[in-house]
């Protein structure tokens, strides 16, 4: 099916390309503090607002700290806050979803009117309202993301689970005996994998915009630490005399965003049974 898939040169593309910008996202993460030629916090104020040199690469920040290193940095921070988000979001909302959509009656109307009452409210403005609650801080984004958008999950799961449950394999399994649990960890939660899968590598796209949108807001990761969207924030007075304190997180930001989609265009594809 993969093989099918990448046979196709507008697919394969899509593959590559995102792969590409996933892993190097993913080889900053890791490997940032090592990469960065610079401490991303380390004052230099002789070459603030100095644009591309032998030393400072891509050029210095407002306080003298090089933007290479920051952004290098920032990919860190990012990256951490997707997956830590994806997961909570992923972990909860497959829980209420498989409950919901497995065991219906009361169960399934109660999770599901706590759910809509989450997606009545847009996910941003959600988590703004939780950010303000809770605070500026890493942790405090990811749970604030998290909740925004778990509703999401829980919809697309148990929309899942209300397909699966009536196949044969499920009755079966009731039949010989095992309990609600075992039959919907064995048999249900395996086959809800695709779109859990599909939904996960769109969802990582939508947070690292997020919590861009937050940071440069002032509610996300709270300076200096660097993020891409408080590079963003800071960078604002000094649009016309260092352009490119804005265009390049701009660019981390819109490159990681299209790669991240074509990626997940690509996963989709791959486990599409038609292909």
């Amino acid at each position: 099916m993969i093989a099918r898939a990448l046979g196709r040169p507008g697919l394969k593309f899509n593959a590559i390309f995102g792969i590409a910008v996933t892993g190097a996202l993913i080889l900053l993460a890791v490997f940032g503090p090592w990469i960065a030629p610079f401490d991303p916090l380390k004052l230099d104020l002789p070459s603030r607002l100095s644009g591309p040199s032998p030393v400072h690469l891509l050029g210095a920040d407002e306080f003298g700290r090089d933007v290479l290193s920051r952004l290098a940095s920032g990919a860190r921070t990012s990256a951490w806050i997707a997956f830590a988000t994806v997961a909570f979001a992923l972990i909860t909302g497959t829980l209420f979803g498989v409950l919901a959509g497995f065991l219906r009656g009361w169960v399934d109307r109660a999770i599901m009117m706590v759910n809509d009452a989450f997606l009545a409210f847009p996910g941003l403005l959600l988590a703004l309202g939780l950010m303000a609650v809770i605070g500026a801080s890493r942790e405090g984004i990811i749970v604030a993301l998290g909740l925004a958008y778990m509703p999401i999950v829980v919809r697309v799961v148990r929309a899942s689970v209300m397909s699966i449950r009536e196949r044969e394999y499920v009755e079966a399994s009731r039949v010989m005996g095992n309990s609600e649990i075992i039959t919907m960890a064995r048999h249900v939660l395996p086959n809800c994998v695709a779109p859990i899968i599909v939904l996960a590598t769109t969802m990582f796209g939508w947070i690292i915009l997020s919590e861009s949108a937050l940071s440069f807001l002032g509610l996300g990761v709270p300076p200096p630490a660097p993020s891409w969207g408080n590079m963003l924030s800071t960078a604002r007075p000094y649009i016309g005399q260092a352009p490119h304190l804005i265009i390049l997180p701009g660019l981390c930001i819109s490159i990681t965003l299209l790669g991240i989609n074509m990626l997940g265009d690509a996963v989709r594809d791959w486990l599409d049974p038609n292909i």
